[in-house]
């Protein structure tokens, strides 16, 4: 009980924001100039499938950020920070989503997009890392994590499709693997990993008896 009235106002910021942010890519989404399903997918197809792509991405951060939170039994001024520079990189999803639609896939939003995924990966890892540190020897997150083999895999896929957007010049090649690649990481972490609710079952049971 103390871990969640503890982190609360943490997690209640940031799933506003998350929402916020939400809320504006779906306003990014172009309305059909006309009234049938082809003015649909000419006009919105590819808006609505990058808006897909990044909506599926800010789930799997705010799953993942609830998770961590609560097997964090307290805030420290590095959680605090760590936290708004992952809120930052998010935040910046709307525009670079919107700049990869708006450019039909170009190289360079497509890189941009690509970075702006592997900054907000890095900064989840970063905030992972300040939790795990201020929880000190056995901390609850750590066991959870393991090995974090989905962690240490993403910044590489990511990595693969930057490299691809920027080298591969051969009309949108380059770019629609690219985005296959970060379409991968997405499939990546919707595949479910139950180590942190298996933690978290655990913690409070640990709680409980105590």
């Amino acid at each position: 009980m103390m871990a969640s009235v503890r982190t609360s106002r943490l997690e209640a910021f940031s799933d506003g924001v998350l929402a916020i942010i939400i809320t504006i890519m779906v306003l990014e989404l172009k309305v059909p100039g006309g009234h049938t399903l082809a003015a649909l997918r000419d006009d919105t197809g590819t808006s609505f499938l990058t808006y897909l792509l990044s909506f599926v991405y800010v789930g799997i951060y705010w799953n993942n950020h609830h998770h961590m939170l609560q097997l964090t039994s307290r805030v420290t001024g590095g959680v605090l920070w760590a936290n708004l520079g992952l809120l930052f990189f998010i935040s910046l999803f709307p525009f670079t989503t919107g700049w990869v639609d708006d450019s039909h896939f170009a190289r360079t939003p497509v890189v941009v997009y690509g970075v702006d995924l592997l900054a907000a990966a890095v900064a989840y890892y970063v905030l992972q890392t300040v939790i795990v540190r201020a929880q000190g020897e056995g901390s609850p997150l750590k066991q959870a994590i393991g090995r974090d083999v989905k962690g240490k895999a993403s910044p590489a896929f990511y990595l693969a499709g930057i490299t691809c957007a920027a080298a591969i010049d051969a009309g949108r090649l380059g770019s629609w693997l690219a985005m296959a690649w970060f379409v991968a990481v997405a499939v990546m972490w919707l595949v479910p990993d139950r180590r942190l609710e298996r933690a978290i079952g655990m913690n409070i049971a640990r709680g409980d008896t105590e």
